[in-house]
């Protein structure tokens, strides 16, 4: 019997970019996990994968206290491709050398591929092209039984054998000229099946689920309106049937104009067994007075945990023996953010609004899409046939509107941030430019400034917009609007929402900033 291979295992020894390899193979149809650098063998062999990366890292191979491989025993399980970091391990593990470079590289650098080595391993794209540098160190030896692959005008940029791939630079991120063509072609050097197509999500996610829930036991389900909670109801329902998965969607409040009403019904038309919990009023009077954020985040975890408990307790009730299970829409980032390279620790963060459910009621954790990025659980959505209303959706964060009004929260200000913010995205939608941005949304400031509307003097508060384009959230570009959208949203806002006078445009990226402000 052919053992079916899993796709690339990626040992993440510390670089800022580990996430983006595993993002490019699966956007070219391979799928791929990081783990710890230190992941043991028998874990290796157990996910039998078709190749494995060494991702880069921020120390020196030579340093007593960096991160350390046996190179030989991983070459043993697969074809190897070391990236930085990862090729100075292969070259001073081989029998080559690294040394500290006289001459450091940071950012685009062009560079020439060997000309027998392009021709060798037949290699589609041009012989020099620019790609993104980021070392100290150098190669200044390759191995023995190693042939140079590229070099820059300073140092030798790879080298590869019958049995490995070394780059110096970085070809996943979005800088290096014909990086997902390299990595392409490493999968197919590797012998790799380009075999993880939306089919293959879908089988994946609901043999976790099998796998998982225990026959007859039910399944808990936390709503929240966004796609990631949507498309796992979705899942868990048509794989264990409505009658085994319990729907809460709770209205705290919080959600966007008329969310709940709204989102309530579209469960119900798409068949989830849903219960709607009218939770408004006791979210706000705890919440009154309350300014710092994590305070905010803290109060509303609490919260959910209460009204969660008290809907098993009433609506629940009949089937809370049969209930084992909490369903959980975490996301890979999620679990990636959560691995230590150097620690080899594995935490998965919960989500706010549930944080607490498990320990208490004693559940056990069921996440369908904890292996799958954002723009994957889309297409499991558009795969299970939801609605592009719901699956096309920007992020929303847990907390809803109380992390983007800043300050203490009242009534009204939540009416103007409503009013406001429906206005925004009514716009975007107007203007076709909804699906060009990740995530766009308004933020309520503690400010007031003086203006003029009709011809009266005005103290109200300043409105800022907020539009990103990114594609999995962990970085993020601030969205440049036409001039004339600007000023026809301003208007509109100003003219529409009472309580605010005016407008201003936040035009940071992430890093430095985070997308939301809270």
């Amino acid at each position: 019997m052919v053992v079916k291979k899993n796709g690339f295992l990626i040992l993440d020894f510390g670089s800022q970019v580990t996430m983006l390899i595993a993002r490019r193979l699966r956007d070219l149809g391979y799928y791929s996990e990081i783990f710890p650098y230190h992941l043991g063998v028998d874990a290796i062999k157990e996910f039998n994968p078709d190749g494995i990366i060494l991702s880069g890292g921020p120390n020196s191979v030579y340093d007593s206290l960096s991160p350390q491989r046996n190179v030989q025993e991983l070459l043993e399980c697969a074809p190897v491709l070391g990236i930085c970091y990862g090729m100075q391990l292969l070259a001073q593990q081989l029998g080559g050398q690294v040394e500290s470079g006289l001459t450091k590289e940071y950012g685009l650098t062009e560079v020439e591929w060997d000309a027998k080595a392009h021709q060798n391993l037949k290699l589609p794209w041009p012989a020099k092209h620019k790609i993104w540098m980021s070392h100290g160190d150098v190669v200044s030896k390759i191995p023995k039984e190693s042939h140079v692959l590229l070099r820059s005008d300073s140092h030798i940029a790879g080298f590869y054998s019958d049995r490995y791939w070394a780059l110096q630079y970085h070809p996943e991120v979005s800088h290096s000229e014909y990086g997902t063509e390299v990595l392409h072609q490493f999968a197919a050097w590797c012998g790799a099946e380009a075999s993880w197509k939306n089919d293959e999500i879908v089988t994946a996610a609901k043999k976790h689920i099998l796998d998982r829930v225990e026959t007859n036991s039910h399944v808990l389900c936390a709503l929240s309106g966004g796609v990631d909670s949507s498309v796992v109801a979705t899942l868990l329902t048509k794989t264990l049937g409505a009658a085994r998965v319990h729907c809460v969607f709770i209205n705290n409040g919080l959600l966007r104009a008329s969310e709940f009403e709204t989102v309530l019904e579209a469960y119900k038309k798409i068949g989830l067994n849903v219960i709607g919990v009218d939770a408004e009023k006791q979210f706000l009077q705890e919440l009154a007075g309350v300014s710092d954020p994590e305070k905010k985040r803290k109060i509303i975890g609490k919260l959910f945990i209460e009204v969660f408990e008290q809907t098993l307790n009433t609506e629940l009730l009949p089937f809370r023996d049969e209930i084992k299970y909490l369903a959980q829409g975490t996301l890979y980032p999620d679990v990636i953010e959560s691995i230590s390279s150097i620690g080899g620790s594995v935490t998965i963060k919960s989500h706010h609004n549930v944080g607490g459910l498990p320990e208490k009621m004693k559940l056990s954790l069921v996440e369908p899409v904890r292996n799958l990025f954002k723009d994957e659980v889309r297409k499991l959505g558009t795969a299970l046939g939801l609605e592009k209303t719901i699956i096309d959706r920007h992020p929303f964060p847990g907390p809803g509107l109380a992390i983007r009004i800043i300050g203490d929260i009242t009534r009204e200000k939540l009416d103007i941030l409503k009013k406001a913010d429906a206005l925004f995205i009514q716009a975007l939608r107007d203007e076709n430019i909804y699906h060009k941005i990740w995530q766009a949304f308004c933020v309520l400031l503690p400010i007031q400034t003086v203006g003029v509307q009709g011809d009266a003097r005005t103290y109200e508060f300043v409105l800022s917009l907020r539009a990103v384009t990114s594609v999995d959230g962990m970085t993020a570009d601030w969205y440049n609007f036409e001039p004339q959208f600007l000023k026809m949203i301003s208007n509109k806002i100003t003219n529409q929402v009472r309580g605010i006078n005016r407008i201003v445009y936040d035009i940071t990226s992430k890093p430095p900033a985070t997308i939301e402000w809270e």
